[in-house]
């Protein structure tokens, strides 16, 4: 290996960490880098790779020594190069971050599939909390708990994703040539064949600008969420049940009827979400629900063709049961054509007969064929039944539960329609247009497009069933009138679709007026009508980000958990089935963090077997680009769905939330405070948007929709959680995941009383361990590089000396010496990243200081702006979450 390939293993600078990783990741890593290596040589300009290891060799230096000096030469290093040369050394960094990621990304596959993925808890797979439920509550209880499992992700397009998908698919072939790599590992003529590959495709990967030059358009960010389902979900969920049943029923398993119910459903905002995106109409809505019909029907059609051509079974031996003959010859009246090909290739095997027609309704329905096609689902399924009973009756178990039950199991989660297409408008929206109306005054464009989305929702309940949409999102619910008026907006529409409209709490004050307006609501009778109609099973979102961004991280988190617990209660007393959405970002400061974790920590039965949460932006491709990690991120989150209504663990919620009231109100109370003193100081929102790429943020066109709705940075009112979060993160000060928590911790200020909470309190356990996570992210030194833009010195010191106060605290809380000292193997995989991104942050501010600087004299700006957009993208790769 050549002395100036990059290497994430500086084992002359850190010796002390190199044990610590796994040697495979650690020989992935090696060639990778030197792999790069070697292609900055071959396609930079002459003494780029020179150039990178310097500012390499001295960002790590920086990061061990904490002198000023050596900062002080990291900086002279990146302030040396012309832009174009801190352009192409910022794309070298940026590509080496995306090449870590997919070793650490392997190794993760490696570790699931070889049964050495790091486990949590005794419960948490599914198969372990159904055992553990069992133990508890009893086998029959446990069953009929599980028996209604659900878990329920909603994909959506929040603009958190800063990868092109150009870059994304690049990756993606890296990872193929990587697994190849690992299963030839013994044979040299293919190891050369497989390093030509990797060499071309890391070429590929630098020449490949990562900054997109058009925003793309809901359609685009339809397809992204369809590669996913063609690549993962399809196979992977189905592959998820079986998998429970095989361990639940161990070699039973195919032989008798499956114990797992199909408990995933799937939801979308893509081509739904118009609070703020004026690119998403209703002609946008049908066109992404046709999108999205077409893939689940391409894949149904062919699980069905390739079934028939399997279940080869002659009748002799197999007997068709007189239910499916009938079923035949009602099929063969209706397509007599494929009727008889189906008797001329199959003569005597009626089960393939069967399934053969029933592919081809399958293909007759996506091509909207009314006289073959299938009315709806449960159409379907009725056939596959009838075809299962028989091969029952016949005897054949394996052949009714192998591959024909996992087609069962697809259309029972999938249906007709993939994922359901919810909507989402601000109720400030919907009451201005119902104001105009009920004045009669002429419709404007604005007021045409509202109604027309309520036709477009009926069209899609038409033609691809109730289940496809009729969830309709209500932001910024703040009262029952505004539930109501989506209700009256529809007659207006002339249109009849069967809706859910859906609150979503968002502010602090939201949050704790939930309880009112929903019994407030029960007044109105087109609510009540709607909940009688749905048999009392209500849903009510709750808002992470702009919550957090309202009155802090902690507080926020605090006031969840409350209205969580309220809201419950609220639901128990009349004796509703109540299911939560959580509206969870990837980053800390929107709710992300550890999902299973935080499922066990919330209130007593406000969980209840139902999991529902958003998937966005970079977390969908990190948790369900790979087939193994989507599985093993499927198995915990529903573990932990399922291990929610144990009573150790209701139990455990509700005794730690007794015991630590008086702690959780100083905690908020406080917290709150000095959140407000920051962010509500005299002319904090023009500084921010000075001291952070916040502006730029919205420049690189990370999604449809737009950053902030309409808003001036004289005001934080109207900016939108994802680029606050997003710009504080890129400052390498990650301000929205933890300010406020160390002088909140002071407050209470008994460190043996604060030692017991976080280790008997779950709610307090996961904040915490997720704030040490973000601070472990942020960096002391950039950060004050950063706030120093602005000329603000006493904002300045505030932020950095409670930066300073939560580390101290959160060490104090947790009873160690340094952050995730208690998390080694994350403490180690951030001590390794830190000095690269350290790196591409010293070129990030270059650009940042020459943009803000009205003198600035040489290359043009967007020379810079080039430079700034290009290290945000880097940055966002090495921290691996952005908005």
């Amino acid at each position: 290996m050549s002395d100036t390939s990059i290497t994430a293993l500086p084992t002359e600078e850190s010796p002390e960490v190199e044990h610590e990783i796994a040697g495979q990741l650690r020989a992935d890593v090696r060639v990778l880098s030197t792999l790069l290596g070697q292609i900055l040589q071959e396609s930079g300009s002459p003494g780029l790779l020179e150039d990178v290891e310097r500012l390499r060799h001295a960002t790590i230096r920086a990061y061990r020594d904490h002198s000023p000096e050596t900062f002080e030469e990291a900086t002279r290093i990146a302030d040396s190069f012309s832009v174009q040369r801190a352009d192409e050394v910022a794309r070298a960094f940026t590509v080496y971050f995306h090449l870590v990621n997919l070793a650490e990304e392997q190794q993760r596959v490696r570790g699931v599939r070889d049964g050495r993925a790091e486990i949590e808890a005794d419960t948490d797979t599914l198969p372990k909390a159904f055992v553990k439920l069992s133990d508890e509550i009893g086998e029959d209880e446990a069953a009929r708990r599980f028996a209604k499992l659900r878990f329920h992700p909603v994909f959506t397009a929040h603009p958190t994703e800063a990868r092109r998908r150009a870059v994304s698919s690049s990756i993606r072939r890296l990872a193929e040539l990587l697994t190849e790599r690992d299963a030839a590992a013994t044979d040299a003529a293919a190891q050369r064949r497989i390093t030509r590959g990797l060499l071309a495709e890391i070429d590929t990967l630098y020449r490949t600008s990562p900054i997109r030059t058009t925003r793309p358009r809901p359609e685009d960010e339809v397809r992204s969420i369809m590669a996913i389902f063609d690549t993962t979900l399809f196979e992977t969920i189905p592959n998820m049940y079986r998998y429970v049943d095989d361990a639940l029923q161990g070699p039973a398993s195919g032989l008798r009827a499956p114990v797992v119910p199909a408990f995933m459903r799937l939801g979308t905002w893509v081509g739904g979400d118009r609070d703020g995106n004026p690119f998403v109409t209703a002609s946008v809505t049908k066109k992404s629900m046709a999108i999205a019909s077409d893939h689940i029907l391409r894949g149904l059609e062919g699980s069905a063709d390739q079934l028939a051509r399997t279940v080869t079974l002659d009748s002799d031996a197999t007997p068709a049961s007189d239910t499916l003959i009938r079923l035949w010859l009602q099929m063969a009246a209706a397509d007599e054509d494929g009727a008889s090909d189906a008797t001329v290739r199959a003569p005597n095997e009626p089960h393939k007969q069967v399934l053969t027609l029933v592919a081809r309704r399958i293909s007759a329905t996506r091509a909207r064929h009314a006289d073959l096609g299938y009315s709806d689902p449960g159409e379907l399924l009725a056939e596959l039944r009838v075809v299962q009973d028989s091969l029952l009756q016949a005897g054949a178990p394996r052949q009714a539960y192998g591959d024909l039950q996992t087609l069962i199991w697809q259309v029972e989660t999938f249906g007709f329609h993939l994922a359901e297409l919810e909507v989402r408008q601000h109720s400030a929206v919907h009451a201005r247009n119902l104001e105009a109306l009920r004045r009669g005054d002429e419709a404007t464009p604005e007021t045409e497009e509202l109604l027309e989305v309520f036709r477009a929702i009926a069209q899609l309940q038409h033609r691809y069933g109730p289940r496809a949409a009729g969830r309709y999102i209500v932001s910024f619910t703040q009262s029952a009138n505004d539930l109501g008026a989506v209700y009256e907006l529809a007659r207006y529409s002339g249109a009849e679709p069967v809706l859910n409209v859906i609150p979503l709490f968002e502010t602090f004050e939201d949050l704790r007026n939930a309880p009112r307006i929903l019994e407030e609501a029960l007044t109105n009778p087109d609510l009540a009508r709607s909940l009688e109609q749905r048999g009392g099973k209500i849903e009510v979102m709750l808002g992470y980000s702009d919550s957090s961004k309202d009155v802090g991280p902690l507080a926020a988190n605090l006031a969840l958990y409350q209205a969580q617990a309220q809201i419950t209660q609220w639901a128990l007393d009349h004796g509703f089935e109540l299911t939560l959405f959580h509206g969870r970002g990837g980053t800390l400061g929107r709710g992300g963090g550890p999902t299973n974790t935080a499922i066990l920590a919330q209130p007593p039965h406000s969980v209840d077997g139902r999991f529902k949460l958003t998937e966005q932006g970079e977390t969908v491709f990190a948790r369900y680009g790979d087939p193994t990690i989507a599985m093993r991120h499927i198995d915990q989150v529903a573990g932990a769905t399922l291990m929610a209504v144990a009573p150790s663990v209701e139990k455990r919620n509700i005794e730690a939330a007794n015991r630590y009231a008086e702690i959780s109100e100083i905690l908020s109370t406080t917290s709150r405070e000095h959140f407000d003193a920051l962010v509500k100081a005299p002319g904090f929102a023009p500084w921010f948007a000075t001291v952070t790429p916040m502006e730029e943020v919205g420049h690189l066109q990370l999604g449809s929709r737009p950053a902030r709705r309409g808003l001036s940075v004289e005001s934080l009112e109207d900016l939108r959680a994802i680029p606050w979060v997003f710009a504080w993160s890129q400052a390498r000060i990650n301000l929205a995941g933890w300010y406020g928590l160390g002088t909140a911790l002071e407050a209470v200020g008994d460190i043996e009383l604060l030692q017991r909470a976080y280790r008997e309190w779950p709610l307090l356990q996961t904040v915490v361990d997720n704030v040490a996570m973000s601070l472990a992210k942020a960096d002391a030194r950039i950060a004050r590089e950063y706030l120093e833009l602005g000329d603000r010195e006493d904002l300045t010191e505030l932020i950095l000396e409670e930066m300073e106060r939560t580390r101290l605290w959160l060490a104090r809380t947790v009873g160690e010496d340094e952050l995730l000292s208690n998390r080694p193997a994350l403490q180690t995989a951030v001590k390794l990243r830190s000095p690269y991104v350290d790196a591409l942050s010293l070129l990030q501010l270059r650009a940042l200081r020459a943009l803000r600087r009205d003198d600035e004299e040489g290359p043009d700006t967007t020379d810079w702006e080039h430079l700034l957009l290009l290290s945000v993208s880097g940055v966002s790769a090495a921290l691996q979450n952005t908005g």
